[in-house]
């Protein structure tokens, strides 16, 4: 089972509405964030992927809300792996009440990290080229998809 990667964030005032909750799109912004930093825990960085001509683009998303996060709270971004192919990925993610690295550090190992559920949901992904035609991640950065298949305990 691949490991949870958590991410704290203070809710931002430009991330709520006159009541001060957050707006629902922020969690997607979240799930980004938490794709974003697991990968840079792979040792890659979506900046050298682009300039060596390999993108990710989203192809499905969901998101189910539970409870609302509020400005000035705390969060944490939870993701993992959930499926990966040389031609395709797909993330998890938990938004969570409050910074739970301060209680569990920055790796959780179970089926779901423990804590306030706010949003649960995730992302899948396609690997293509610069011209956006579908590239296979392990023929086209083999050393970088070693890197993410063994951060996802793929290998």
């Amino acid at each position: 089972m691949a490991k949870w990667f958590l991410h704290p964030l203070r809710v931002r005032y430009q991330e709520t509405d006159q009541m001060g909750v957050v707006y629902h799109v922020n969690y997607l912004n979240w799930f980004e964030i938490g794709r974003t930093e697991w990968v840079r825990r792979a040792g890659i960085s979506y900046r050298e992927m682009e300039e060596r001509g390999l993108l990710l683009p989203v192809t499905d998303m969901e998101a189910s809300f539970k409870q609302a996060a509020h400005y000035d709270e705390w969060i944490t971004v939870c993701t993992r792996v959930a499926e990966m192919t040389s031609l395709r990925v797909g993330f998890e993610s938990r938004v969570l009440a409050g910074d739970l690295t301060e209680s569990l550090g920055a790796e959780f190992e179970g089926e779901e990290p423990p804590g306030v559920l706010l949003v649960k949901g995730g992302t899948r992904h396609v690997w293509v080229n610069k011209e956006w035609k579908p590239a296979r991640f392990a023929r086209e950065a083999p050393d970088w998809y070693d890197k993410m298949a063994a951060l996802a305990e793929l290998k």
